[in-house]
């Protein structure tokens, strides 16, 4: 009687210690390391419990076979008594076989089944009409963000608005690649999807709590993969609509840096990078027109303060050796004159 009160006790006390902890994870929201234990969307949620579910089956079977094997090497140990003794030799049980087969069976068909079903969840969730349409394009070493409706172009900082009970909303990203295999992974928004070339995945995501949360390309993709981060803003509705606003907006026209928008234009930068209502129209690298509204530098390396620009635009490989960008090779007072002026894209 005793026994059993004790054992109703520790499963309980189990049970409250597993609730405690998920719901304590779950009560963090975003978080400063990617995590895929505390699901903050919708597909992260549904995979979260698969993950739950999947553990516990697993858990059980290490506890039944360490359970097992413990019991075999207490009981048929070697006893000081009977060194050379072996235990009875029993051959062929019909039962045994047929559990160890049919068990192991009837698991792998409820994972399979279980798992198939929240993929196929994922993969057909209905679109809504107010879905948010972004298009995401991997780059070596970073990301390119397109807003089809707004005509926003961005790079390395997806904004995304925040879904709510009144106010729900669904972002739907359609994947591709300018080179080579990525990955798009933000652990705790969805799960992985390939970036290919000539090729477009799709997935989607309804965060429900706003914050920042972080990503990683999870596809190795060349030397600074490591250094191909994903940073995803969710943003409140009246926040995403002023961010939607500014980024509309041309390239601010300063007068009090034309030194070093001419150094901008009359050098190799303007072949890679477009800045809105310039000349400089290039596709290969990011778009600059709002440089300085992102929060870092070459996806995610450094942050963005004018000394890591300077010094990212005179030797690109102090911060992310192998970036595709090259060192221009400039004075120091270009350096000074360009850094004035990208200064002032906001």
């Amino acid at each position: 009687m005793q026994a059993k009160r004790i054992g109703r006790l520790a499963r309980f006390g189990g049970v409250a210690a597993w609730q405690w902890l998920t719901s304590s994870i779950l009560a963090q929201g975003p978080q400063k390391i990617p995590s895929t234990l505390a699901p903050a969307s919708t597909p992260a949620h549904q995979i979260f419990d698969l993950s739950v579910f999947v553990l516990s089956i697993t858990g059980v079977i290490f506890l039944v076979v360490g359970g097992l094997l413990a019991i075999a090497l207490f009981r048929f140990r070697a006893r000081n008594s009977d060194p050379s003794g072996e235990p009875a030799q029993i051959y062929g049980s019909t039962q045994i076989e047929l559990a160890w087969t049919v068990i192991p069976l009837l698991i792998v068909v409820v994972l399979f089944l279980t798992t198939a079903r929240i993929i196929f969840a994922v993969q057909d969730a209905p679109k809504p009409k107010t879905a948010l349409d972004v298009t995401v394009i991997g780059h070596q070493f970073w990301w390119e963000f397109r807003y089809p409706k707004y005509g926003v172009v961005t790079a390395n900082e997806l904004h995304i608005p925040v879904s709510s009970g009144s106010s729900p909303e669904a972002t739907f990203l359609k994947l591709t690649s300018a080179d080579v295999n990525h990955s798009f992974w933000i652990p705790q928004l969805a799960g992985k999807s390939d970036l290919i070339a000539n090729h477009v995945n799709s997935m989607w995501m309804d965060p429900q709590k706003p914050g920042l949360y972080l990503g990683q390309c999870a596809q190795f993709c060349g030397s600074q993969h490591a250094l191909m981060l994903l940073r995803v803003y969710v943003d409140a509705p009246e926040q995403f609509a002023a961010w939607i606003r500014n980024q509309e907006q041309p390239a601010r026209q300063d007068t009090a840096v034309t030194a070093g928008r001419e150094v901008f234009e009359t050098q190799a930068c303007m072949n890679c990078h477009t800045i809105s209502g310039t000349a400089a129209t290039g596709r290969f690298g990011p778009d600059l027109t709002h440089l300085m509204s992102r929060h870092t530098l070459a996806s995610g390396a450094v942050d963005n303060t004018p000394a890591n620009l300077r010094q990212w635009i005179r030797s690109p490989d102090m911060f992310k050796r192998g970036a595709l960008m090259p060192a221009m090779q400039l004075s120091d007072e270009q350096l000074d004159e360009i850094t004035a002026y990208l200064e002032t894209l906001k």
